[in-house]
């Protein structure tokens, strides 16, 4: 702990200086517009700390990612995303009955109350899946109003494993909607993500077969997209939590900050990038169009991991896994991928600015190839990010610091006027 001194108009302030486990100094600012009448300009808040976490670690120069402590691809190998689940909403790993008795919570409330399947009507037949998902989430406070007193921790942890295990079955749904194909109800013997996969691509006019290679692939994409600190959907929830909305609505909020491009929608970028190079031949005259500013590079290169993305390099195995099960001959597209790949690892152009391939690239091919459309993608990615959601929502919501969010603005508008009668103007 040290202090920071600030000096403007005559008057002289000293600011405590914080530090967390790890991480940059963080100078405490919350006294400066009373002792000093000055207020901080920073749009993007990109050099604010907006709260204080023990969920996720970011060092972008390093490219590390940890979650309570353990690093995302230890997390990937090893363990399972209910098993994340855990850990990011109650701070540790669980024990083996710790476990047990959490994944079968989850698995028992997959289902959805049979009205809310009629909800989906509503929407156009070719409405875009994460349309009826920001809707959707947004709805369950209207069937679940028993788990929305936010000072109630029992209903807080309620509310956190039905978002958990309903977010499957919602996503499905949205997803079979939008397919023109009828609704597939979940199955508890089954794991997490092959009943996800199974609420997707079973049909009645077939048996669904489940493949091991396909389910860990899934598993591994949900771990990978868990949490990822104070992003835009992130910061979204805590700020509508901050006024005490439910957490359904703050949910709902969080998925409707995602479905922008520069946000969650980037694989589905990276994806669209793929489609309008179009075949492998293309490819130099792409990649020298990026070098000439000619072409948007998409899934390359990261704001926040300045050397190598660490999810991208499970992904990246991941993807390869995938694309040798399913087979990735008959597929242009993906061929385009794979070819794209190789350029920007050897190409020096790609290599001495870092624009590796992150896990938007991989994931959005990953997804591809698994049967999953582009409007889907970023469903998927708030199918995942739920969980570091709510446990940021809960752990704000038991921050004793924590105030309602309030930005401050620099107004430059005009100044205070008369009004003048409308036959006078």
């Amino acid at each position: 702990m040290g202090t920071a001194k600030f000096e403007i108009d005559g008057k002289s302030v000293e600011l405590p200086v914080l530090r967390g486990t790890d991480g940059p100094a963080v100078i405490d600012i919350r006294k400066l517009y009373a002792e000093a009448d000055v207020v901080t300009y920073d749009p993007g808040f990109t050099s604010t700390a907006s709260c204080e976490s023990k969920i996720t670690f970011i060092d972008g120069d390093a490219g590390i990612l940890l979650h309570r402590g353990y690093a995302i691809d230890e997390l990937a190998e090893q363990s399972s995303f209910l098993e994340v689940c855990y850990l990011l909403l109650h701070g540790e790993l669980p024990t083996a009955a710790e476990f047990e008795q959490f994944e079968k919570t989850i698995t028992y409330h997959t289902m959805v109350h049979e009205q809310f399947d009629r909800f989906f009507q509503g929407f156009r037949r070719d409405a875009h899946p994460m349309a009826i998902m920001t809707g959707a989430v947004g709805a369950m406070s209207a069937f679940y109003h028993d788990s929305t007193n936010v000072n109630d921790p029992q209903q807080r942890m309620i509310s956190a494993h039905r978002l958990i295990a309903k977010m499957p079955t919602i996503a499905a749904r949205a997803f079979k909607y939008f397919r023109g194909q009828p609704f597939v109800y979940p199955r508890n013997e089954l794991s997490y993500a092959e009943n996800f996969l199974r609420m997707c691509f079973s049909v009645p006019a077939e048996d669904w077969v489940p493949n091991p290679v396909l389910t860990r692939a899934m598993d591994r994409i949900f771990i990978l997209h868990a949490d990822h600190e104070q992003n835009a959907s992130t910061s979204t929830v805590r700020l509508a939590g901050s006024s005490g909305a439910n957490p359904f609505a703050c949910i709902a909020a969080g998925i409707a900050s995602l479905w922008g491009p520069k946000h969650g929608g980037a694989n589905e970028e990276a994806l669209n990038m793929l489609a309008e190079i179009g075949t492998v031949d293309r490819i130099p005259e792409f990649v020298q169009g990026v070098k000439d500013r000619r072409y948007l590079l998409m899934g390359f290169g990261h704001r926040v991991y300045k050397n190598y993305d660490p999810r991208a390099k499970v992904m990246q195995q991941t993807c390869h896994e995938v694309l040798a099960e399913v087979g990735a001959q008959n597929d242009p597209l993906l061929q385009v991928a794979m070819e794209l790949e190789k350029v920007a690892l050897n190409d020096p152009f790609f290599v001495e600015r870092k624009l590796y391939p992150n896990v938007d690239f991989y994931s959005g091919i990953t997804l591809r190839a698994l049967g999953f459309p582009a409007e889907m993608f970023t469903v998927l990615f708030a199918l995942a990010r739920t969980v570091g959601w709510i446990s940021q929502w809960k752990e704000m919501i038991e921050d004793p610091s924590q105030k309602i969010g309030r930005p401050r603005q620099i107004y430059t508008g005009a100044p205070a006027r008369s009004f003048v009668p409308v036959d006078k103007r």
